[in-house]
């Protein structure tokens, strides 16, 4: 059977990132079938628009998509791939590798961020010369598919539970909502949860990562934390991050911190490697979780 995996380098890095990653695959198996696609910075200066109607429609029918980096229109190419496939979950594994000289050694944990919603939903305003608003969006039926995602993923992954991770103590309605339907979700699956706000698990778990394995949280403090975590492990370039959607097909991204320069060392192909190889085991019929941490 053959997979069809989109393939958009991007910008900077994302054109040595992605055919790193293809070099993994290849190496997997014959059983992959390559389409190369355009986004990002340079496309938009050529075409005035970053990302072209047919990358889109595209990635919407492949079994599964690398995307590289993208500089100035991160936001007008990775958000429209995202709902394209509505991935509803991005799955990020931060773990050390050996021969990485890594802040934290033994670092081992799995980031479930909410993936549609939050201040992400880009309902921004600006009022007045002196007043802006950004309106942050929380729905009970993403944080319930989130959930669900969970307990199948530490269930499959053999894992105990997992850390729910928010700020309901100050966000009473939105991650009230969150808190209170992840919670829920699990208690009725009998998935062990345990819970910390978020400014808390900042401090925490650079102290001690061995503490937390599962790790399920909002949209932006998923953005953010997991970025902690890169920085003990070894860099971003060593975070591989998959956005998942609900048959099963994957946005997978390199995760640069510079993506308009193209480089070595901290911000090498391995993050990119090291999800390839994971997208390939979720390639087949019926896989809906990706253990990432064993590759």
């Amino acid at each position: 059977m053959t997979h069809e995996i989109a393939l958009i380098p991007g910008d900077g890095i994302g054109q040595e990132v992605v055919p790193a990653a293809i070099e993994v695959l290849s190496a997997v198996g014959p059983g992959f079938e390559f389409v190369e696609l355009s986004a990002g910075d340079h496309v938009r200066d050529e075409r005035g628009n970053p990302l072209p109607a047919e990358t889109v429609e595209a990635v919407s029918t492949a079994d599964a998509t690398l995307f590289g980096a993208a500089g100035e229109t991160a936001a007008d190419v990775i958000l429209p791939l995202r709902r394209a496939v509505d991935s509803f979950v991005n799955v990020r594994p931060a773990r050390t590798y050996p021969g990485v000289d890594a802040l934290r050694p033994g670092t081992d944990l799995v980031f479930l961020r909410e993936n549609t919603e939050g201040v992400y939903a880009g309902h921004e305003s600006r009022l007045t010369d002196d007043v802006s608003t950004l309106t942050r969006v929380v729905t009970a039926s993403a944080s319930e598919r989130l959930a669900e995602y969970a307990c199948e993923y530490v269930e499959d992954a053999g894992r105990d539970g997992f850390t729910v991770v928010h700020k309901a103590n100050v966000m009473r309605e939105t991650d009230g909502l969150f808190r209170e339907t992840v919670l829920g979700v699990a208690e009725e699956r009998g998935v062990e949860t345990t819970e910390v706000l978020m400014d808390a698990f900042a401090t925490w778990f650079p102290l001690d990562p061995a503490q937390f394995g599962v790790v399920v949280c909002p949209n932006l403090a998923g953005d953010v934390l997991s970025d902690l975590a890169a920085g003990l492990v070894g860099g971003l370039g060593l975070l591989p991050s998959a956005n998942v959607g609900p048959r099963d097909d994957a946005l997978g991204r390199h995760v640069a911190g510079v993506p308009g320069v193209r480089l070595t060392g901290p911000d090498s192909p391995n993050g990119r490697r090291v999800g390839a190889g994971a997208r390939s085991e979720n390639a087949g019929p019926g896989r809906r979780g990706v253990d990432c941490r064993g590759h």
